[in-house]
């Protein structure tokens, strides 16, 4: 194109510039305008009088599903191959739109307005990460289930996931580069410098997906593909002025627009700010001052959180001593602050691959403390102060069925006595608290203070 020269805009675009536009154009509209009926679904299913900020996030994320079937939020990620058959209608309709329109010289203002679509999509994408990286949500600081699991439990997913959750700080750099990104994006001057950072940036959450099985690799290179359209527009002058450092002339085209449209252009670009970036924005930081979204809320078993060794453990009235390898007993239990019960077993499981970013507002959906890890069993629960019971339902996706009912007994501040039916089998668990010290916690007021374990 044209446009991609390195001197001003010519009268006239050469012949595979027009097809490649076409092309082009096409394909990225058909990404980033909303067509698929799902999402206009899921608009309407929002409480916008009580909005939070997983809506706006949902929003923002949209990608177009056309064999994909989304994920259970029920907005989901669209996947390669809705990739291909995007591309293959981007190719028949410039085949079409190349026969119907064949005198034309150029596009530049049909170029200048797919640009600002394709920036606005690509602004609010990376914002929406940005705002839940600055405000450390997407990688909370591990559970105590988390801190007593064996390193080779863990999914690669998990372990970045937990790695990134432990520096906090850090977390909050990638989050505001990300929303510097999406804010340079917003504006025309500086949409270059955004996209470059989103290129470079995004490639590395990319690649990161791929090393750590993820599940955003197409999504992140959804981004990337945006990210390089925009960056396209000034990548030979770019080139020009550093790579050969020789002088070149800015692309100065700039579109005439009447006195009442750059009144409504003034007027629809506050609102989209306000809404995806500082209404967005106060919604995160809500959220954040009132809890991870990743774990759940319920409060559990008053004074109970903690680790406990199981001292004695009986299936149906027999006594199983301590064993490394036995697949029925229980080797210890943890007790959070929220309702989430882990027992720590040598049983096989197949694990709970969820890796996507999904923002849950229900307990019982909220997955990330078990996901990507085996060793323990993990199970939300209800309590029945009156009984004094238990009611435990398996985390885990994969196992549905998996009930317990327990009874418990508080002999002191630092004891349980769990009993109950597991199954067809009774079992009975004496557990002990253990004043266990983490070198996370020890070491978190710098070098200068003994760590003591």
């Amino acid at each position: 194109m044209n446009a991609l020269k390195g001197a001003l805009p010519q009268t006239e675009w050469k012949g595979y510039e027009k097809w490649a536009f076409r092309i082009f154009s096409i394909y990225f509209l058909l990404q980033v305008v909303p067509l698929d009926w799902k999402y206009f679904r899921n608009l309407f299913s929002i409480n916008w009088l009580h909005l939070r900020f997983s809506d706006i996030f949902y929003i923002s994320r949209y990608t177009p599903q056309i064999l994909s079937n989304g994920t259970t939020t029920g907005w989901g990620l669209n996947s390669y191959a809705d990739w291909l058959i995007i591309l293959l209608i981007a190719i028949v309709g410039a085949a079409i739109w190349s026969y119907r329109d064949k005198d034309v010289k150029n596009y530049d203002r049909l170029y200048y307005w797919v640009r600002v679509i394709v920036r606005y999509r690509l602004a609010i994408g990376i914002i929406a990460y940005g705002f839940i990286k600055f405000f450390p949500l997407q990688s909370p600081y591990p559970s105590i289930s988390n801190l007593n699991t064996h390193y080779g439990e863990f999914s690669r997913w998990k372990l970045f996931s937990l790695s990134l959750g432990i520096v906090p700080n850090y977390e909050s750099f990638l989050g505001l580069v990300e929303l510097l990104a999406g804010g340079l994006l917003l504006f025309r001057r500086t949409a270059t410098i955004g996209a470059l950072m989103v290129v470079v940036f995004t490639g590395n959450v990319f690649m990161s997906n791929l090393a750590y099985e993820g599940g955003e690799a197409a999504y992140s290179l959804y981004l990337i593909t945006l990210g390089l359209f925009l960056l396209a527009f000034d990548v030979v002058r770019l080139f020009v002025l550093i790579g050969l450092e020789r002088p070149v002339q800015a692309n100065r085209f700039k579109l005439e627009l009447s006195s009442s449209w750059k009144r409504k252009r003034v007027i629809l670009k506050a609102v989209f700010i306000f809404f995806f970036v500082f209404l967005y924005g106060f919604k995160t930081w809500s959220a954040y001052h009132q809890g991870v979204y990743q774990y759940p809320q319920t409060a559990g078993l008053k004074d109970a959180a903690g680790l406990y060794d199981v001292s004695e453990f009986k299936i149906n009235s027999a006594a199983l001593p301590y064993s490394a390898t036995d697949t029925n007993r229980w080797t210890n239990v943890v007790f959070e602050k929220w309702a989430t019960l882990s027992i720590g077993t040598n049983k096989p499981v197949k694990i709970d691959s969820a890796v996507t970013e999904e923002i849950n507002d229900k307990d019982v959906d909220r997955s990330y403390e078990e996901a990507g890890s085996i060793g323990r069993q993990y199970y939300s629960y209800q309590i029945d102060t009156a009984k004094q019971q238990l009611i435990l339902q398996n985390k885990n996706h994969n196992y549905p069925a998996d009930k317990l009912v327990l009874s418990y007994t508080r002999p002191d501040a630092s004891s349980l006595v769990l009993s109950g039916v597991n199954g067809r089998d009774t079992v009975y668990a004496v557990l002990h608290k253990i004043d266990k010290k983490y070198l996370l916690q020890e070491a978190a007021s710098g070098r200068n203070r003994a760590i003591k374990l």
